[in-house]
């Protein structure tokens, strides 16, 4: 009797351990459905913000897991969702002043940032993505590709939020 005893304990603890194994991947892809639900914008309008250089509220307030563009200071500032290179609807008219000043003699500076989460060498490689984005918005507005410099800053990660640090900014400059 024992050993049917040991048996039927053991069925226990297998039983036992698969159901648990079953709520924790259920547990998982629910959360990874409620956050790629949530994520998608299905019930959220787009943010996108473009101001003037009048001062603003704290960019890291203002800016959330969406695409936005901002204006701050004559420094154009656009922020991406995590792990995309798509630019904001409203682009164009944020670069309105950097085309004016290119036309008036000198460059757009591009440059990339990107935050501390996840492999270093892949965020480097997207805040990279970001910025050919942000030129070849430029070059569609008629800006030369030789007016425009991409320009690794000195540090690629921002103080700030990860939303706040996954950005690229234009900046005009002497030629």
């Amino acid at each position: 009797m024992s050993s049917s005893d040991d048996d039927s304990q053991q069925r226990f603890a297998l039983g036992f351990l698969f159901a648990l194994i079953a709520l924790v991947i259920s547990a998982v892809v629910g959360t990874v459905v409620v956050k790629r639900v949530g994520a998608s914008g299905a019930a959220k309008p787009a943010a996108t913000a473009v101001a003037s250089s009048a001062p603003a509220a704290p960019a890291a307030a203002a800016v959330a897991d969406e695409a936005s563009v901002r204006v701050e200071n004559g420094v154009v500032k656009f922020y991406f969702a995590t792990a995309k290179a798509d630019l904001a609807g409203g682009a164009n008219e944020a670069l309105a002043d950097v085309v004016k000043g290119v036309a008036e003699g000198k460059k757009a500076v591009v440059s990339g940032f990107h935050d501390a989460t996840g492999d270093a060498a892949l965020n480097a490689e997207l805040a990279k993505q970001r910025a050919f984005a942000v030129r070849d918005a430029l070059k569609a507005l008629g800006v030369a590709e030789d007016k425009i410099e991409l320009k690794k800053p000195e540090e690629t990660t921002a103080s700030g939020s990860n939303a706040e640090a996954r950005r690229v900014e234009v900046a005009l400059g002497a030629l």
